[in-house]
């Protein structure tokens, strides 16, 4: 997926697409090794990405009815061929938390 916007800066909040669902499904297993928790609910309902030298995505993800993790996955450029990886989470979020760089 490719990120629009300038090298180094975050794209404006978009709603989540089937590539950034996929993407998050790739990286749950990750999130659930580092939390030692299993998630039954895990959507992702927005994102932004920004490119560097591959692309960070921030993704918003629904993990309860009222309960959000934010996570940034990190996809290397095609060349490099390295799996996709969780490099940072957020729990305790709500639906109305901006989704910013960490």
């Amino acid at each position: 997926m490719s990120a629009p916007g300038l090298l180094g800066g975050c794209s404006a909040t978009r709603p989540a697409t089937a590539e950034v669902q996929d993407i998050t499904d790739k990286v749950k297993a990750q999130l659930e090794e580092k939390e030692n928790k299993k998630y039954s609910t895990f959507k992702a309902v927005e994102f932004k990405s920004q490119l560097v030298a591959g692309t960070n995505y921030f993704i918003k993800v629904q993990v309860d009815d009222d309960d959000f993790i934010h996570i940034r996955v990190f996809e290397s450029l095609p060349h490099a061929n390295e799996p996709l990886a969780l490099h940072g989470y957020q729990t305790n979020k709500t639906k109305q938390d901006e989704l910013s760089y960490f």
